[in-house]
């Protein structure tokens, strides 16, 4: 019989709630343009970040349907990928204070964004995820999905940034 040892690995630490009122802040308020999309920041954690964007007149590309305008949706997950981008580098750096931690990302900048339609975009209110595949020292990979109300996958991105 052999001998099995088991490894634990640790968690990463959650963020602070000053830091996630700092990045709701900014992230729903400051940047105007995602105040204009409605983005409202649902979760924030080092590994996944979601929100929501709820159905209005103004976000509609098709008129006869309804549907949500394709630049809403670039812009949108563009706006979660970046997001992502701050909670991931934010975790590397829980030593420093939170708003010291928010100025890391004064050069944060979308490098290349590729956005795939899947579904026409019809509800009453949309998910959004996004999630960091490598975070290197100057360059993030992320990907990034928007669902309808039901969960289904509506469309997928994939962006690289600039975080450096």
């Amino acid at each position: 019989m052999s001998k099995h040892t088991a490894t634990t690995a640790t968690a990463p630490a959650a963020f602070e709630p000053e830091f996630i009122a700092l990045l709701k802040d900014l992230f729903e308020d400051k940047i105007v343009f995602n105040r204009v999309l409605g983005l409202r920041l649902q979760d924030i954690t080092p590994e996944r970040v979601t929100a929501r964007i709820d159905m209005k007149p103004d976000l509609i590309g098709h008129y006869q349907h309804g549907r949500v305008h394709g630049g809403v949706v670039s812009a949108a997950l563009d706006a979660m990928g970046g997001l992502a981008c701050i909670a991931a580098n934010g975790a590397r750096h829980m030593n420093e204070e939170p708003l010291q931690r928010l100025q890391r990302f004064a050069k944060l900048g979308t490098i290349d964004l590729r956005i795939d339609y899947l579904r026409p975009c019809v509800g009453d209110y949309f998910h959004l995820s996004a999630e960091v595949l490598r975070l290197g020292s100057r360059v993030a990979n992320t990907r990034m999905a928007f669902e309808g109300a039901d969960g289904k996958l509506l469309c997928v991105g994939a962006g690289a940034y600039i975080v450096s």
